[in-house]
């Protein structure tokens, strides 16, 4: 796995376009994305989440994103969530973590955090629970990710969101002394 390259994770509550601008990023940097593993899992689910549906989601997030990794020779990869989304919800519906997750969250950093913003209308999807509950989970993401001492930034705008989201990279690239050619 080559280590040199830049993890950077587009994160935040339901229906903030993690998925979308994490697409439109790759394209836009001509790189590798990872999705969230969880969409795809929670899709198949037949009856409520349980503990081991979330440790299930923490492996699949995990191993999607190191075969990816492992793949790519591009400098930079970007992430459709990650796995402390699995810690998230897991404390919200469940009332606890998984010992996997808490032990894994120090020991698999991500380089730059995108945090994107609640500004973004609703938009319905089966697998959106929690409308009303916005606010409450860009607290939760905030604390998150101050508790990992991340390097992140909040990204907004309904119509400006992938240029914000693109000049956040582009300053965390510039920190890092990284120049690509696009």
């Amino acid at each position: 796995m080559n280590r040199s390259i830049k993890k950077i994770a587009v994160v935040g509550p339901e229906s903030t376009g993690k998925s979308t601008i994490t697409q439109q990023l790759a394209r836009h940097y001509k790189t590798h994305w990872v999705p969230e593993y969880a969409r795809y899992y929670c899709a198949a689910l037949t009856g409520p989440c349980t503990m081991q549906d979330e440790i299930n989601m923490f492996h699949g997030q995990v191993a999607l994103e190191d075969s990816i990794l492992a793949l790519t020779e591009h400098e930079i990869l970007f992430c459709d969530t990650t796995f402390l989304t699995v810690k998230i919800w897991s404390d919200e519906i469940l009332g606890e973590s998984p010992d996997v997750v808490l032990e894994a969250l120090p020991q698999r950093q991500y380089d730059f955090y995108v945090l994107l913003d609640i500004d973004l209308p609703w938009a319905d999807d089966p697998l959106r629970d929690f409308p009303h509950l916005r606010e409450h989970f860009m607290t939760i993401w905030h604390k998150e990710l101050q508790a990992l001492n991340a390097n992140y930034v909040v990204v907004g705008g309904i119509e400006t969101r992938l240029e914000n989201a693109i000049s956040a990279v582009n300053r965390f690239l510039a920190s890092q002394n990284i120049r690509l050619l696009l």
